[in-house]
């Protein structure tokens, strides 16, 4: 992964000598994530409720921001521990392209465009799969620059 990463909710993705986890606390400052702004929560409670999940109620906000070259390879979210609860994902910024793939890593993947302002929900059977973004071209958006911001929002705990 080459993309900066930001938490807020009640649990925050971790990375330490303990390994990856979600977490309650930002184990630099020892201190609570910042709670998730509401905006955010009622953006993706009416996507979910768009794609067919009306109880989604997310705990966790992963910012993550890509400069150009920056990606993400294939992989699927596991650490949650309820995989009925779909994932979230707003595209801010530059394009991408986000790969989404199938249980296998091997198993062929679509390519699917992603604009300033799109928002992608996936759950049910396709919770599991795999997915990723190619790296980020060159380019300049009119608001955030040479960057993207990607809000993903899960049912964490």
């Amino acid at each position: 992964m080459s993309v900066a990463m930001t938490n807020c909710g009640k649990l925050g993705w971790v990375s330490d000598s303990g390994g990856y986890r979600y977490d309650s606390c930002d184990p630099l400052s020892g201190h609570l994530w910042p709670p998730m702004p509401s905006v955010f929560l009622e953006l993706a409670q009416a996507a979910a409720r768009a794609a067919e999940f009306p109880e989604y109620i997310p705990d966790a906000c992963l910012l993550n921001r890509y400069e150009p070259g920056a990606r993400l390879t294939l992989h699927q979210d596991k650490d949650e521990r309820d995989f009925e609860a779909p994932i979230v994902s707003v595209s801010l910024g530059l394009p991408a392209v986000f790969l989404f793939g199938g249980d296998a890593r091997t198993d062929k993947h679509r390519r699917v465009p992603l604009q300033h302002g799109d928002v992608v929900v996936w759950g049910g059977p396709a919770r599991l799969h795999h997915h990723g973004v190619l790296a980020l071209q060159d380019g300049h958006h009119p608001i955030l620059g040479s960057q993207r911001l990607n809000l993903t929002l899960r049912k964490a705990g």
